[in-house]
């Protein structure tokens, strides 16, 4: 019988038969992994409900001919909990997750940053201390650039002329110089450049500063590149909701 351990993040669920599942989660050594989970639908089952979306386990697997067999689970984070409540951060996870399965098409492929990209969203997500929005653009920024297709926010996309430059073009790959603009670009504001830079960077500091404009702004931009790149849209992002915090500044100002 051969055997393997490892860590991963539930990515979706599938019925199998009257019991059993079939679980696709991304772990840390073997890239994105379906087994199936016998008997996990059952109310008597040792570990069905350790193996739901969002989910952060410790997995043993049996190899199997076609797919393997999920024979011990622990739970590592049960993320859900801090999730399923909050709706904004709930549908933001939700689109986590659909991203990561759609970046990962092949099984067995290690794709290590893209599960602790995963796993750090999704703590956040489920701690609450940050804006979920912000979150999950700076996981759709630190993804696209796993992907490598990392947006130009400084420099032009095309040339590399150094900026900031004011034109934006989805189809170019992100900010582009006056002589390199083609029809049909976006013409951002410098807020949303900056904000743009810094979820890239993870610069927490400066994107919580953003106004609420420029974070909409952000979203769009964020939301465009990874629909042109992916060639279809994600189910989940239309559901998340916008729906930002007060900045600090603000705070400041009411209180």
């Amino acid at each position: 019988m051969s055997l393997y351990r490892d860590t991963g993040v539930v990515l979706r669920v599938q019925k199998l038969g009257e019991a059993d599942r079939i679980i696709t989660l991304l772990t840390r050594q073997h890239g994105k992994v379906r087994a199936v989970a016998k008997g996990v639908r059952r109310t008597t089952s040792r570990f069905g409900a350790r193996l739901e979306p969002f989910g952060h386990v410790d997995v043993q697997f049996y190899t199997g001919r076609t797919l393997d067999i999920v024979t011990q689970v622990e739970t590592l984070d049960a993320f859900g909990v801090g999730l399923v409540g909050d709706y904004q951060r709930y549908t933001a996870a939700c689109a986590v997750l659909e991203t990561a399965d759609r970046l990962t098409a092949e099984e067995g492929e290690p794709v290590l940053r893209l599960y602790l990209l995963v796993a750090g969203a999704l703590r956040a997500l489920a701690d609450g201390e940050r804006d979920p929005s912000l979150v999950l653009d700076a996981f759709l920024l630190r993804a696209m650039a796993f992907a490598g297709w990392a947006p130009a926010v400084v420099e032009c996309a095309r040339c590399g002329d150094p900026g900031p430059h004011r034109a934006f073009s989805v189809q170019a790959g992100g900010s582009v110089c006056v002589r390199c603009r083609p029809a049909g670009s976006a013409s951002p504001a410098a807020d949303t450049l900056t904000l743009l830079g810094a979820l890239l960077h993870g610069d927490w500091a400066i994107a919580e500063a953003v106004e609420s404009g420029a974070r909409r702004e952000t979203s769009g931009l964020v939301a465009a590149l990874l629909q042109w790149h992916l060639e279809r849209q994600l189910r989940s992002l239309p559901l998340v909701e916008r729906r930002a915090r007060p900045t600090a500044a603000a705070v400041e100002e009411t209180s």
